[in-house]
């Protein structure tokens, strides 16, 4: 009779390993994963007719995941798990007696809640079970403790939490839960199937999702419900009656021995990191000369290698694509034409790291500035009060700029420089003495500035007796080449005796005209265009003091390009005269 009772245990023990052989039923973008490994229970039958705790041992149980092989950082993915169909006997004959396996409830199958992924939802696959009844089978996130929690850690499959321990509804002694009923006569089997459950995650960051039975800490003990498989057979046997087998099942061989491979992963899904956000930074030289050849560097942080940079040049390709080592890539460039230049690269990103675009700088083109140098020319002496015109001379002759004069170290006139090089301003010296003139020519762009030596001017009051004079130049205007022109002179006072030296910078034009009733003219032509100063100057006979008209301003149309210094010795007066 005793030998009879602990058959049926193990035909319910047996049920319990049967139960940790999950499907292999294929899912789109997915591959199936087996693993083999045996299964030990410790299975408690309720009488002690029926002999104390057994060891029930079930071999070569298999269990089978479906789910993808790899996904992507943050993707969301499926995880089927569908148990095979399973076929106990519904009764057996040991000793003249037989025994009837009634049921087995209370079924639950507990599974970790992976690392590096999230639970988004599980659920039972309606119309996947056979042969189940009482409660619904159902899909549960539970703490360790086996109360529900959407934090817990483990996912339980089972009727509702109807189990036989860790759980706020459990039972040794009486039926619940999943329940698999035996039909049929003894001599029959019954088959049953648990339900396909579906899981869905979300991929983190990286690393890799590994599914396993939970056999962590006390769900790892041999003996403990806690373990991942318990379920309740039911057995009744003439004289015996009712007996209750809660069975709590681990994946291990003996039930001494340490957990087997079942506890290891049952299914490994690799996390593809996503690719890297990057930054693409130009290490360029904000000015380059003309001529010259530049290094353009792009950074790309993190640093990748492989991938490309191209490089671009106020929007255009320059140059084909540059493979990107360790973070960088460099091309060379000659600049040959003066500006301002906008560059830009674009990184192509590569496995891993994605493509990034760099902010533009701008490299400013140009060529050296023309050394200059500036020479003040008179006068070298003069009365107070006497009106005279200071001028200096810029070598080489260019265009453009101002000559700003100081005197005695006070700020004084400022003039424009001509074509020819020339600057000419009105003055007038107010005190005698030995005065210093100071001449600094600004430059333009692409010509330097420079300054003159001190240059001495001596001043001296003027003869009590001698009559103050004043000149002035008729406007002269724009004068077209080889165009004959008068130059008029008007000296106040008009009885005053002289002569009078037109200019043109600081160069005379022709020889002294002898002043008559208070004028002097002269006629002539230009043969160099240009924009020049036009000045007379009056030297007077004992008794009347010179002076100096203020500058005109002499236009020349079809002149040489103003930037474009000729003779550095003459300027550009070689031939300004056409007679």
């Amino acid at each position: 009779m005793k030998k009879s009772a602990r058959r049926i245990l193990a035909i319910g023990a047996a049920t319990a390993a049967g139960l940790t052989v999950l499907p292999t039923v294929p899912v789109a973008n997915a591959e199936t994963t087996t693993t083999t490994f045996d299964v030990m229970c410790l299975a408690t039958p309720s009488s002690s007719l029926a002999g104390g705790p057994q060891n029930i041992g079930n071999p070569g149980a298999q269990i089978t995941v479906d789910a993808p092989a790899t996904v992507n950082a943050g993707d969301e993915f499926d995880v089927l798990i569908s148990p095979p169909p399973i076929t106990i006997p519904n009764g057996i004959t040991a000793s003249g007696i037989t025994a009837t396996i009634e049921e087995s409830s209370r079924i639950k199958i507990d599974v970790m809640m992976p690392d590096n992924a999230t639970y988004l939802s599980g659920e039972v696959v309606p119309g996947t079970s056979i042969g189940l009844s009482g409660t619904a089978p159902n899909m549960l996130r539970v703490n360790e403790a086996g109360t529900v929690d959407p934090n817990g850690t483990i996912l339980r499959l089972s009727g509702n939490n109807q189990v036989i321990g860790n759980g706020p509804s459990s039972s040794k002694n009486s039926s619940g839960g999943i329940v698999a009923k035996n039909v049929g006569g003894s001599s029959a089997s019954t088959t049953f199937k648990l339900p396909q459950v579906k899981a869905r995650l979300k991929a983190g960051t990286s690393g890799a999702i590994n599914l396993k039975l939970r056999t962590a800490g006390d769900a790892g003990t041999f003996g403990n419900d806690k373990n991942p498989i318990t379920l309740l057979p039911k057995a009744s046997a003439p004289l015996v009656g009712t007996i209750w087998a809660p069975a709590q099942c681990t994946p291990r061989t003996g039930a001494g021995d340490p957990l087997n491979n079942g506890a290891g992963p049952l299914a490994t899904v690799n996390i593809t990191e996503a690719d890297k956000q990057t930054t693409t930074t130009l290490a360029v030289p904000s000015t380059v000369k003309n001529g010259d050849t530049a290094t353009l560097t792009a950074n790309i942080a993190p640093a990748a290698n492989g991938g490309t940079v191209q490089f671009s040049l106020n929007g255009d390709d320059l140059g084909a694509p540059v493979d990107v080592e360790n973070g960088k890539a460099s091309i060379e460039h000659k600049f040959e034409t003066d500006g301002d230049f906008d560059v830009k690269a674009v990184f192509s990103g590569t496995n891993g790291f994605e493509g990034s675009t760099s902010s533009t700088k701008t490299i400013k083109v140009t060529t050296d500035d023309v050394t200059t140098s500036v020479r003040t020319t008179g006068p070298n002496d003069a009365y107070v009060d006497e009106d005279v015109n200071l001028t200096a001379q810029v070598t080489p002759a260019i265009q453009g700029g101002t000559v700003t004069f100081t005197v005695d170290g006070a700020s004084g006139p400022t003039a424009e420089v001509g074509s020819d090089g020339t600057a000419v301003a009105p003055y007038k010296f107010t005190t005698p003495g030995t005065h210093r003139v100071l001449a600094r020519y600004s430059g333009r762009a692409g010509v330097a500035g420079s300054v003159a030596p001190m240059f001495p001017v001596s001043v001296t009051a003027a003869p009590a007796a001698a009559v103050q004079t004043t000149t002035t130049l008729s406007p002269v205007g724009t004068v077209n080449k080889g165009e004959s022109v008068t130059l008029k002179a008007t000296v106040d006072p008009s009885n005053a005796n002289g002569t009078v030296q037109f200019k043109i910078g600081d160069k005379p034009i022709g020889r002294p005209v002898r002043v008559v009733n208070g004028v002097a003219t002269l006629t002539t032509t230009f043969a160099t265009g240009g924009e020049f100063a036009i000045s007379a100057q009056f030297t007077g006979d004992n008794g009347f003091i010179d002076s100096a008209s203020d500058p005109e301003t002499l236009k020349v149309p079809g002149g040489e390009d103003p930037g474009t210094p000729t003779d550095p010795g003459t300027g550009s007066l070689g031939n300004i005269f056409g007679s």
